[in-house]
C-alpha cells in the first residue's frame, strides 16, 4: 500500500452515474448518485455502512488499543469467528440431519477465494449483490454485460446471487464487517491517503462503458460495481496489454492484499467498488 502517487482529476464537467447503473436507495451514509459519480473520485469522503460500527463497537474499541497490525488482524479474525459462529456452525443453526442442512463452510474467506478464482462465479454474484445492496451500485457485468433490470442475464445473476446466499450464515453481514475493518485499517495505517493509484489490464478497452473522452489517453469510464485492480502496471499487464490506471478513493476499497495476511496466499488484488472513474490508458 505504498503507491499513493495520483493525478489531478478533472471534475469540472461532473459526469453523473447513469440512471440505470444504480438504485434509488442504499445502506450507507452517501447517496448512490453521489457515491457513483465522478465528483466522488475527485472529492472522496468516508463511507459508513448503516449500523455496522455501532454493532461492533466493542471490536473497534479493542483494535484502537493495539499498535501491532498482525495482532489487530488476529483479533479481527477471532471476532469474525465468534460473532458468526464460524467454527461452531451447529450453534448458528446448522443441522446435518436436516432436509436442508445449510452450508457451514460458506464464509467471507470462501467468498474472497471464489472471487479471486473467478469474478463471474457464484461467489462473485454474491459479492456484486452485496455492493448493489449496500452502496446502491448495480452490476454492469456478470457472465456478460448487464444493461437493464429486465434483461434475462440480470435475472440469471439474481438467481445465482440468491443461490449463493441460501442456507448460509449471514454472508452479507460478514462482508459488512470486512469492509468496515478494511476502512478502519486504511485510516489507521494511511491516514493522509485519500486516493490510491491502481491498475487493471485488459485486451479490449471496448469492454468498458465509455462516458466521455477528455483526451487521447484519459477517459471517463463506468466500471462494474466491483472490480479487481493490481498495485502495479507490470502485474496488471499479465491480464492484458492495455493498462487502465485509476486513482481510486480509499473509501471504495473493500479489500487489499495485506488486510488478511496469510489467509489468501499469492494474490495481489485490490477489490474496488465501482461507479464513474476518470482513468488514464497506456499500452505495454
Amino acid at each position: 500500500m505504498d503507491n499513493n502517487k495520483t493525478h489531478t482529476i478533472d471534475s469540472s464537467a461532473d459526469v453523473a452515474l447513469p440512471r440505470n447503473a444504480g438504485l434509488s436507495f442504499n445502506r450507507c451514509n452517501v447517496p448512490t448518485r453521489i457515491l457513483g459519480s465522478l465528483a466522488f473520485q475527485a472529492h472522496p469522503r468516508d463511507i459508513q455502512l448503516d449500523g455496522v460500527s455501532a454493532l461492533h463497537a466493542g471490536l473497534f474499541s479493542q483494535l484502537d488499543a493495539i499498535d501491532d497490525v498482525a495482532q489487530r488482524q488476529a483479533l479481527f479474525r477471532t471476532h469474525m469467528a465468534a460473532i458468526f459462529q464460524l467454527n461452531h456452525p451447529d450453534e448458528a443453526g446448522y443441522d446435518a440431519a436436516s432436509r436442508h442442512p445449510g452450508r457451514p463452510k460458506a464464509d467471507y474467506l470462501r467468498l474472497l477465494r471464489g472471487w479471486l478464482f473467478d469474478s463471474n462465479s457464484r461467489e462473485g454474484a454474491v459479492m456484486k449483490g452485496w455492493v448493489e445492496s449496500r452502496f446502491g451500485l448495480s452490476p454492469r457485468a456478470h457472465r456478460g454485460p448487464l444493461r437493464s433490470f429486465s434483461d434475462n442475464r440480470y435475472h440469471q445473476y439474481c438467481i445465482e446471487r440468491a443461490i449463493g446466499l441460501h442456507n448460509t450464515n449471514a454472508l452479507e453481514a460478514q462482508l459488512d464487517l470486512l469492509y468496515t475493518y478494511c476502512q478502519y485499517e486504511l485510516r489507521r495505517t494511511h491516514p493522509r491517503t485519500a486516493l490510491l493509484r491502481l491498475y487493471r489490464g485488459t485486451n479490449q478497452i471496448s469492454e468498458y462503458e465509455l462516458l466521455s473522452a477528455p483526451g487521447a489517453h484519459r477517459q471517463v469510464l463506468l466500471l462494474n460495481n466491483l472490480n479487481s485492480f493490481a498495485s502495479s502496471a507490470e502485474r496488471a499487464g499479465e491480464f492484458g496489454d492495455c493498462i487502465v490506471a485509476a486513482d481510486v478513493p480509499c473509501a471504495k476499497l473493500m479489500f487489499f492484499p495485506s488486510l488478511l495476511s496469510g489467509q489468501l496466499q499469492g494474490e495481489d488484488e485490490h477489490l474496488v467498488i465501482g461507479g464513474v472513474y476518470q482513468v488514464s490508458l497506456q499500452r505495454l
